[in-house]
């Protein structure tokens, strides 16, 4: 039975400040059918790319793509901030939703030169930090065939620092 996912999506007003509607996937990942359909969408679009490797930005890219790495068999390699890689990393700069420059790293053995990846988060915002996921996957000679989200916010136009790349959104608002 398919469910409706935004059902799942819990809307926080003036969160984390004011004027800003905080979209919380919570809800969502609670509810294990609701998960499940959200994961398996995601899977059928990366097994239509071919995908070898998931990477996801820290922190939320890791619950939303371990699921799917795991069902396809295939790796998990989290894009993390600054101090939280023990070995020799790559590193990307985005600028923050909020104002601000923050920085992203990634294992330099992480993705091998030609390997298909797919990038996956629970939300495309203003793209800042998929487009820093993106730079560090290809700096390695990854090729990004993919990017898949839970939800987009449309207004915030992230999808224009992201418009070569193939993307699956599940939810718009």
């Amino acid at each position: 039975m398919t469910v409706d996912l935004s059902k799942f999506v819990a809307s926080i007003q003036d969160y984390p400040e004011e004027g800003i509607t905080f979209r919380d996937i919570s809800p969502l990942m609670a509810d294990g059918q609701a998960y499940r359909q959200a994961t398996e969408q995601i899977v059928k679009f990366a097994k239509e790319k071919g995908v070898e490797m998931i990477v996801g930005p820290e922190a939320r890219g890791f619950i939303v793509g371990c699921p799917v790495a795991y069902e396809l068999g295939v790796g998990f390699a989290p894009a993390r901030k600054k101090g939280k890689l023990p070995r020799e990393t790559v590193r990307a700069d985005y600028t923050l939703e909020y104002g601000g420059v923050e920085s992203l790293y990634l294992h330099k053995d992480a993705v091998k030169p030609g390997q298909k990846v797919l990038i996956t988060d629970d939300l495309l915002a203003t793209g800042g930090t998929i487009r820093a996921t993106i730079d560090l996957i290809e700096q390695l000679g990854g090729i990004v065939v993919g990017c898949a989200f839970i939800i987009e916010l449309q207004d915030l136009k992230g999808r224009e620092k992201i418009k070569d790349y193939d993307t699956l959104v599940l939810m718009e608002y």
